[in-house]
This record gives C-alpha cells, sequence and structure tokens, in this order.
C-alpha cells in the first residue's frame, strides 16, 4: 500500500519578535555607552622673527615660566614681577596666576597699552595636562557683569618658547 502523502502548501511565518526585543535593549545600552568629547583648537602662531626685532613696546612682554617647583611671571620680559610657589598639595596655583596676571592686564590698560599676547616659557618636563591649564588660565577669567558671571579675556594670543636655565643651573 502506497500511502499518498498530501502536498501543505502553507506559508511559514516570519517571527522576528526575537529580534525586536534585542534591538530595544541593545540601542539604549548602545547611546548610554557612547564617549562624548569636546574638541577645543587653539591656534597659536609664532610671529616673524623681523617682527620680534623691531616692535615697538618689546620689553613690555608678558612671559609666565613653568617650572616643577612653581610659575614666575615676567613683566617686562625676563624681569621676575612674582615667583608662585606650588601649593601645600603639590599643585600649581593657577588661582594666584589669574589675580596676577588681571592685575599686569589692569596695569597696561591704565598706560593706554592693549596687549592680548603672552609667552608661556614650561619647561621640558613639564606634562601636558599643567601646560594646557596654564593656557586656560592666561587666556581669559571668570567675573561678575550686570549680575551675570562671563569669561572676561586676559591675553587669549599665546606664544610658546623654552624656559630659561634656572639660575645654578648649567645651560
Amino acid at each position: 500500500m502506497r500511502r499518498i502523502r498530501q502536498r501543505r502548501d502553507s506559508e511559514a511565518e516570519l517571527d522576528i519578535t526575537a529580534f525586536m526585543n534585542l534591538m530595544i535593549v541593545l540601542v539604549p545600552i548602545l547611546l548610554l555607552g557612547m564617549v562624548f568629547t569636546r574638541i577645543t583648537v587653539v591656534e597659536v602662531s609664532l610671529p616673524p622673527a623681523a617682527a620680534l626685532a623691531t616692535a615697538p613696546d618689546e620689553h613690555k612682554q608678558v612671559e609666565v615660566v613653568i617650572r616643577a617647583d612653581g610659575l614666575r611671571v615676567d613683566f617686562p620680559r625676563g624681569v621676575a614681577l612674582k615667583r608662585i610657589p606650588l601649593t601645600d598639595q603639590g599643585e600649581y596655583d593657577f588661582e594666584l596666576l589669574s589675580l596676577v596676571l588681571q592685575e599686569v592686564k589692569r596695569q597696561l590698560l591704565e598706560q593706554g597699552i592693549e596687549r592680548r599676547n603672552i609667552t608661556l616659557l614650561p619647561e621640558k618636563d613639564i606634562d601636558y595636562q599643567t601646560i594646557v591649564a596654564a593656557m586656560d588660565t592666561v587666556r581669559s577669567f571668570r567675573t561678575l557683569v550686570a549680575a551675570s558671571v562671563v569669561d572676561a579675556a586676559l591675553f587669549p594670543e599665546i606664544a610658546f618658547g623654552d624656559a630659561p636655565a634656572a639660575p645654578g643651573e648649567a645651560g
């Protein structure tokens, strides 16, 4: 005896519930796991050498020397105005640096000099984060204007150089 097979012409159902459940869980997890970064670019340009030699008020250049034992503000160029030692926690005192630079800026404005440039002179072994913090400090400071806190410009045009040899250091 032969059995007769009946053909079933039924359509297979596509069950995507498991896939949808996976997407419902996976998308929020991936979104929460994203790292949001903010990249800021600061343009640093060096003036031509010929302009440096003939620049008026060249001696009125403001410099910040960053050493392992603290900061030094030079104004005019090469003349130590203020030495800022490390804090008791061994960190740089950028708040005091900001106050000193605000006073220098005020004195320059009283003399009728609008100075926007500053030179940072870090030693070779100064870490990158310290240099970035110094750049942020010399660029602007927070102040209260008309009942709101704003960033006021200090010295937004930053140039770099090498720190001069420390006293007693063979150069």
